[in-house]
């Protein structure tokens, strides 16, 4: 009797632990297909810190990312809207590739603007940079990766961006992008730090 009864015992669990490895197959998905979410049970304002720091981080790393260009970004929940401006198409292209990448990032809207090629533009561009960053009160700016006063310009017309220690900075570098030649109006967005 207890031969006939582990020959079935045997068979049984034969069957079980072959069907094991099918079952488990069936419940993993391949690990390609899955994208990494932000950990749910946290402060959203806290992965809202986190996805901000890392944009802002992904996007001025960029190659080709410099003084020319001008890139914003705005969170909304698990979308990210770029906008700004860039001398160069695959710059736009970039930003939007580094930013789908980021944990926690669903959907990626991208309005950069990509500035007409000119070479008036290009003359003006290196003009202006020179007047601003060739002055002794901002000559502290340009020693910076990504200097943070940007310099926009698209048809003649300048834009600047970014961010000064004070008012009077500020003003300097208005006066001095307005002094160039060839310049038809200037757009001051420059912020001061608190």
């Amino acid at each position: 009797m207890k031969g006939p009864i582990k020959g079935l015992l045997e068979i049984f669990l034969i069957l079980i632990l072959a069907t094991v490895p099918q079952v488990y197959s069936i419940a993993v998905k391949d690990p390609k297909e899955i994208k990494p979410k932000v950990q749910t049970g946290r402060d959203p304002s806290q992965v809202q810190h986190r996805l901000e720091r890392e944009v802002r981080h992904e996007l001025v790393t960029l190659p080709y990312y410099d003084v020319f260009d001008n890139l914003e970004y705005r969170i909304d929940g698990e979308q990210v809207i770029l906008s700004g401006q860039v001398v160069r198409p695959t710059l736009k292209s970039g930003a939007e590739n580094v930013v789908k990448n980021i944990e926690g990032v669903e959907k990626v809207t991208n309005n950069i603007e990509v500035l007409p090629l000119s070479p008036n533009d290009d003359r003006l561009r290196i003009a202006v940079y020179r007047a601003i960053y060739g002055h002794t009160a901002l000559q502290r700016y340009s020693i910076r990766s990504v200097p943070p006063i940007h310099i926009i310009v698209k048809n003649g017309n300048v834009t600047l961006e970014g961010v000064v220690a004070n008012e009077g900075d500020k003003n300097i570098a208005n006066i001095q992008a307005n002094g160039v030649s060839g310049v038809f109006s200037v757009k001051n967005n420059l912020k001061v730090e608190r």
